[in-house]
């Protein structure tokens, strides 16, 4: 079985760089949005004005997540075919295409609908339940990312 190492090696670099996109989206910038208070001495954002920047910037991560779903898919389909079957890939490759669809489809749009009915909408029970879930999408979408990009770092190294 001939490997095409340079697939192998873009596979990698995609995985890694939408862990790294991820973190940096989830434990920078985050937090840095919704506390300017903290930073800025004149104008500072109230929660719901951090909050719509926020949705935006996730809003336009939803198209890598978008690639990203498609990219892993057709890889992983193709790397079955050849043979390169296990059950943490197929495990951990599923829950990032679920985690990335279920962001970019559900949680993102949903988050700026609700945004879009004002500042009454983003306070009610319901849209804390819908930011609570795509928090937990997101941390699992991180986890199930490393858990891929090592499994099939392990396999690489082993064929």
């Amino acid at each position: 079985m001939k490997r095409n190492i340079y697939a192998d090696f873009s596979y990698l670099i995609v995985l890694a760089a939408s862990f790294g996109a991820v973190l940096t989206l989830g434990a920078l910038v985050a937090p840095v949005i919704f506390h300017t208070d903290r930073i800025l001495a004149q104008m500072l954002l109230d929660k719901y004005n951090a909050g719509i920047i926020m949705a935006e910037i996730f809003h336009r991560f939803s198209y890598w997540l978008y690639f990203l779903a498609v990219f892993v898919s057709g890889y992983e389909v193709y790397q079955y075919k050849n043979g390169q079957r296990d059950a943490w890939l197929f495990a951990s490759s599923g829950m990032v295409v679920f985690a990335s669809l279920m962001f970019s489809v559900v949680y993102a749009p949903k988050i700026l609908e609700m945004q879009a009915l004002g500042a009454e909408a983003t306070q009610s029970d319901t849209f804390e339940t819908i930011h609570l879930a795509s928090e937990i999408d997101f941390k699992l979408l991180a986890i199930s990312l490393v858990v891929l990009f090592v499994r099939r770092l392990m396999l690489m190294k082993i064929s």
